[in-house]
């Protein structure tokens, strides 16, 4: 049987997180160490990365990656499910109203907030897990799950969610921005070369999912600064300097001004484009990929129902089905060949002139 919208939104979700995480852990770890090091810890962030290569070597650049691995792909999959089921229920809405009606730009928007608020509840804890893990400098903590057990020891299951306020800002409003600026520019680029979204070429994917990820950090980076602060503060609620969000603000405002709002921005915003085309370039092909598979693995049996149903019928039938059959295969080889070539193929063109 074939995959279920819900199924492909999971595969192509995960997929898309793991690559985010192998592509963005090394910038994301010198992003949190700028972001929350003392004032004059480091002049820079060549000057962070020089410390950790000097004093951790090569491999701490993937300090914290097993939760991430383990938790991104589950954010992302969620992620990236919410959106496309809302935006199928906003099709659904749509067409009742009229058959050629679009999703609107605050639909779009709506999705991606949408999704963004669901995964910030797995999101939250998995990134407070990880910067805990990326700023240690010694062995305290001796694993992801090892921290676990210390925050909830310490501070309660309550502590492993410490920072959810700013992270549902930045997650919803983030993300509904992020995936409104990805589909506009694909919708743009498909309109230009006249070719359905089923064939969007990987190059679009990376451009748009590239430009997208960097509007987003512009956008939300003092939030995430915040958050920052808060899930690096002390796990003990009785030695903790900072109670609340609005804590963290006054601190940055008295320490740092506006700059202590974009702390360590360099390497989030060369990392945005980078991170942010491979996750979309691995939902996009992943989606496409689960109708190829499928579409190859029954379409023997389809051929054979076909063929004993005309003749069941008719010689008139037996020909017909023997000439969709011929097409079917064309079909069937073309998409085959577009999995491991990267070209972009249309099912719907080539049964429709089939």
């Amino acid at each position: 049987m074939p995959l279920n919208d819900a199924t492909k939104d999971i595969l192509a979700g995960t997929t898309g997180g793991v690559a985010q995480v192998l592509v963005g852990q090394p910038f994301d770890i010198v992003k949190v160490r700028v972001q929350t090091a003392p004032h004059g810890t480091y002049s820079g962030i060549l000057d962070c990365v020089s410390h950790i290569l000097r004093d951790e070597g090569p491999l701490a650049f993937y300090k914290g990656t097993t939760m991430p691995l383990i938790g991104v792909g589950a954010c992302v999959s969620i992620q990236f499910g919410v959106v496309q089921w809302s935006k199928r229920l906003f099709a659904s809405m749509n067409a009742k109203q009229s058959p050629t009606q679009q999703i609107t730009p605050l639909q779009q928007y709506t999705a991606g907030l949408l999704g963004g608020v669901a995964n910030s509840w797995v999101a939250g804890p998995v990134e407070h897990v990880r910067i805990r893990m990326q700023t240690q400098k010694g062995h305290d903590i001796r694993g992801p799950f090892d921290c676990v057990r210390q925050i909830v020891q310490k501070a309660g299951v309550t502590g492993v969610f410490r920072g959810m306020g700013p992270t549902l800002l930045r997650e919803g409003h983030g993300m509904g921005v992020y995936f409104l600026t990805y589909e506009y520019i694909v919708q743009q680029r498909l309109k230009a070369l006249g070719i359905s979204r089923d064939q969007v070429p990987i190059s679009t994917s990376m451009v748009a999912g590239g430009l997208s990820g960097i509007l987003l950090w512009m956008m939300i980076y003092p939030i995430d600064v915040v958050k920052s602060y808060m899930q690096t503060d002390a796990i003990e609620p009785s030695k903790r300097q900072f109670r609340s969000s609005l804590d963290v603000v006054r601190y940055i405002n008295a320490s740092y001004g506006l700059k202590g709002y974009v702390r360590g921005i360099e390497p989030t915003l060369l990392r945005a484009p980078f991170v942010n085309a491979a996750t979309f370039v691995a939902f996009e092909r992943t989606y496409l990929t689960t109708y190829i598979q499928w579409l190859c693995r029954n379409y023997r049996s389809f051929n054979y129902a076909s063929a004993a149903t005309a003749s069941a019928n008719s010689r008139r039938l037996l020909s017909h089905s023997k000439a969709s059959a011929d097409a079917g295969s064309v079909v069937a080889y073309k998409f085959a060949a577009a999995s491991a070539s990267g070209t972009p193929v249309s099912l719907s063109r080539d049964l429709a002139t089939a």
